[in-house]
């Protein structure tokens, strides 16, 4: 991976200041690296970032990197859903009571195995937190910065649950072969769908209710993302559409996100080359998006990455879509003529502003003259 940076590094040491300066890299995690050499890089760097967090133990170092950096750091609040488990919905007599519950439920009665294999995690994990506790802290959170988004939360139905302790920061450091626990064993367990939803839909609602974008996971997940926004949708109504909701790393299928764009005008999608660049399909997502709806990022740990993962991307996205790339910044620019970085920035611009507007359905044309029919004839009558 060194080579590669040092790759993208050579590419981005050609682009201007005065144009990087237009790009933002609408998902990382930054503090999951050591905070030294962290704070030293944004500092340096010539983009902006949304920076997430993930977890209770790193609310706080999103915070501490917002406000030594505000005008390059947007702060992300939130609960990743491989943490979902460790948040308890109601009060618990026992952390073995709560994890018993969405591990082994009683019905079917559980083969032995997975009896064995829940005695066995069961040391790793930590005492649930009660979502009681949760909500006001992050609600706190995102009052505290005018700018923040709740973020990174979501949906996975692939994610299983090692055999490891919880992690204290710098995470990047206990990857998947790094760490105390080296090398972690994943156990059979699968977080429950219906935990990680509610979950989600509490954290949305404070979302909702201070009118903060979102920054969306969802794998694995395509139809279950789109019935989670219409329910919201339902729920909600015209103040879901005061927020934007951006699927972050985007692995849905073109079709799936055509759908869910067209009952949703407030979802966004963002790529990121490590993760979607594994698969040739990410060029079809991106030819599919509305080129008003597209964002990229980095979706990286390491700060040094942010820039130069962020820029490939949107070299990408500029292939796709055919857009030139700027070599040099002109305020004054028709919008006929703008390039990638100029588009995608206007694009983060209507992303934070939300307000967006319900689609309206144009009636068919059969449609019409049926009506037009009926009224006559109710005149005649």
């Amino acid at each position: 991976m060194d080579s590669e940076l040092k790759e993208m590094q050579a590419v981005l040491a050609d682009v201007p200041r005065s144009v990087l300066k237009h790009v933002i890299d609408v998902h990382c995690h930054p503090t999951d690296s050591d905070m030294g050499a962290t704070l030293q890089v944004v500092e340096e760097m010539p983009i902006r970032i949304c920076a997430m967090a993930t977890r209770r133990s790193d609310q706080r170092l999103v915070a501490d990197l917002a406000r030594a950096q505000p005008e390059k750091v947007i702060p992300c609040f939130g609960y990743h859903p491989w943490f979902a488990h460790w948040i308890a919905l109601e009060p618990v007599a026992s952390k073995e009571e709560h994890y018993r519950a969405l591990f082994l439920p009683p019905a079917p009665p559980p083969k032995q195995e997975l009896v064995d294999a829940f005695d066995r995690l069961l040391p790793y994990l930590p005492q649930p937190t009660p979502l009681a506790e949760i909500l006001p802290e992050l609600f706190e959170s995102l009052e505290a910065f005018p700018d923040a988004m709740l973020g990174e939360v979501g949906i996975d139905r692939a994610c299983r649950i090692p055999y490891a302790r919880p992690a204290e920061p710098p995470y990047s450091d206990y990857a998947s072969n790094g760490g105390t626990d080296s090398p972690r064993e994943l156990s059979p367990f699968t977080i429950p769908l219906e935990h990680q939803l509610l979950v989600l839909e509490a954290q949305l609602g404070v979302a909702v209710e201070l009118q903060r974008n979102v920054s969306l996971h969802s794998v694995k997940a395509q139809g279950m993302t789109g019935e989670f926004f219409d329910r919201v949708y339902k729920k909600y109504g015209e103040r879901w559409l005061r927020i934007s909701v951006d699927l972050h790393s985007c692995g849905l299928s073109a079709q799936s996100f055509r759908d869910i764009s067209k009952r949703h005008p407030n979802v966004f999608l963002s790529l990121s080359t490590v993760i979607n660049s594994r698969s040739p399909a990410h060029k079809e997502l991106i030819a599919a998006c509305s080129p008003d709806r597209l964002l990229v990022e980095s979706d990286f740990h390491d700060i040094r990455y942010s820039a130069p993962y962020t820029w490939n991307m949107l070299r990408t996205v500029a292939d796709v879509k055919g857009w030139h790339v700027e070599d040099i910044w002109d305020a004054d620019v028709p919008e006929a003529e703008w390039g990638a970085v100029r588009r995608l920035e206007e694009n983060w611009k209507a992303f934070e502003r939300g307000g967006h507007k319900p689609y309206v359905r144009r009636k068919l044309r059969r449609d019409r003259a049926i009506e037009e029919w009926e009224a006559n004839n109710e005149e005649s009558d």
